[in-house]
């Protein structure tokens, strides 16, 4: 008996040894910088890129507009084509072309109105989520939905149709009261469901195509308390873990499941549920100077090695998701992309797909997409399952029925054989979600073909010919529609 329990001791011994031997390691990571300098280089006025650094183009003109005449004037006084851009967090040149004029709308950024009564802001469309947080939280009102971090403008948000990890909600547009629109003419045009519909069912997840957004009035819901539950399990259950757990309950207020790469077998559920209970974060929002030093070399690190990957799934995230977490619904609605960006974007990048699919066919797609990004051993740091209502209207909807939505998050390299690899597994990947009766997210890297476009997105068709009447000299374009429109 003596010696058993010697040998229980010992295993014990050496399994904490090793424990801590990896959090050592994982510490020496976080605090020694490994990362390279960023090179310096030329500096041209006129190059618009996103945030992946992958698409520089230089345009012939920016202009920053301020007010609606600005807008207006910068069409009336141009001949050529324009494109538009916010926050820059597309990532495949859907902001810009070359040798032509930038709408850079970021400070068209002011609070038209708010009515906290009624529960609903009018704003200009270059503000930021996080500015307009910070004019409504004091009166405890939230945004409806927009996505998980606030420093995306509004008209960006609107252009894609974004949507959040909000439950029993869905595409952004399901919260947009009404808009004010630029067409090619000059002219503005107010639309919403039941007014000048086509123009706000088409320029709502239009990509700038269609004019330029110059004000929108949102819905508003009341903050609340809301606190953390994880559920851990195998990828097989989690579809109907999902229907049992998080649809039927009213009281979930954000919602997401995160897939561990690589192995793609297991599912960690977070869900934020509205609750009572005292809070354990006191701050309203996040700080806008809260530090992140630390968030992108972990990223790093799990980027870099499988044991990163296996830390994190097996010791960093049961840590983190071990204690009690209840926050205001702001709070978790204004996190920063700063806790993401890396010190350098020069050799390697990181970058978002997404893929939706219809809530019916989660398996099917889900064993699909980890068979090709084993077989393209692509450098996934996560994929986040997100859940949508289907869309009210909009002629590019990518849910045209109720859907789960995947969010990859991976990083690549930057040179041309990495770019060619990736447009290679991006095609297969939009393949695999379109026989599945699915669409692919627009705003991402430009690998899809025209075939596949027309596939995923049925109406585009309609839309085309709402652009040509709206815009018959095509002078709204950008990469996206350069590559997918015929005029």
């Amino acid at each position: 008996m003596y010696a058993k329990g010697k040998k229980v001791l010992k295993i014990i011994s050496i399994t904490i040894s090793v424990f801590l031997a990896l959090i050592l390691l994982f510490a020496i990571y976080i605090f020694v910088d490994f990362s390279p300098q960023e090179e310096s280089s030329p500096s041209k006025v006129n190059i618009v890129n996103d945030v992946t650094q992958l698409n520089p183009i230089e345009v012939a003109k920016v202009i920053s507009p301020k007010s609606i005449e600005d807008i207006q004037n910068a069409i009336s006084d141009t001949k050529g084509k324009l494109s538009i851009g916010g926050g820059r967090y597309s990532q495949g040149g859907q902001i810009a072309l070359e040798d032509h004029l930038h709408l850079d709308m970021r400070e068209f950024n002011q609070v038209i109105s708010f009515d906290p009564k009624a529960k609903e802001i009018t704003v200009q469309s270059g503000i930021r989520w996080r500015d307009i947080q910070d004019v409504i939280d004091p009166v405890n009102l939230s945004i409806k939905i927009m996505q998980s971090y606030a420093n995306f403008t509004v008209g960006g948000s609107l252009s894609v149709n974004v949507h959040g990890r909000y439950m029993g909600e869905g595409p952004i547009i399901r919260s947009v009261k009404s808009i004010k629109v630029v067409l090619a003419d000059g002219s503005i045009v107010s639309a919403s469901p039941h007014e000048n519909s086509e123009v706000f069912f088409g320029v709502i997840g239009g990509y700038g195509g269609l004019g330029v957004i110059a004000e929108a009035t949102l819905e508003l819901v009341p903050n609340l308390k809301v606190g953390r539950k994880t559920d851990y399990m195998t990828i097989e259950q989690y579809a109907s873990f999902f229907e049992q757990n998080v649809k039927s309950n009213p009281s979930v207020v954000f919602h997401n499941a995160d897939i561990y790469p690589p192995d793609y077998t297991h599912v960690n559920s977070v869900s934020w549920v509205k609750t009572e209970k005292p809070l354990t974060v006191q701050e309203k929002l996040i700080s806008r100077d809260k530090d992140y030093w630390w968030q992108p070399k972990a990223a790093k690190f799990v980027a870099d090695t499988g044991l990163g990957k296996w830390m994190r799934q097996h010791i960093v995230e049961p840590i983190q998701y071990s204690s009690e977490a209840v926050q205001w619904r702001n709070y978790e609605a204004s996190y920063d992309v700063k806790e993401l960006e890396p010190k350098s974007r020069q050799n390697e990048t990181y970058v978002l797909r997404e893929y939706f699919v219809p809530i019916d066919r989660f398996d099917s797609f889900s064993a699909k997409m980890s068979g090709i990004f084993k077989a393209y051993e692509v450098n996934v740091l996560n994929v986040s399952i997100r859940h949508a209502l289907p869309d009210t209207g909009s002629l590019l909807a990518w849910a045209r029925e109720e859907v789960f939505a995947f969010v990859v998050y991976y990083r690549q390299g930057t040179s041309e054989r990495d770019k060619a690899e990736v447009k290679a597994w991006s095609r297969e990947m939009i393949d695999a979600v379109i026989s599945e009766g699915g669409a692919y997210y627009l705003p991402y890297q430009l690998h899809a073909t025209t075939e596949q476009f027309n596939h995923a997105y049925p109406r585009a068709k309609e839309f085309f010919e709402l652009k040509k009447k709206l815009d018959p000299n095509n002078r709204f374009s950008n990469k996206l529609w350069e590559q997918h429109y015929d005029e």
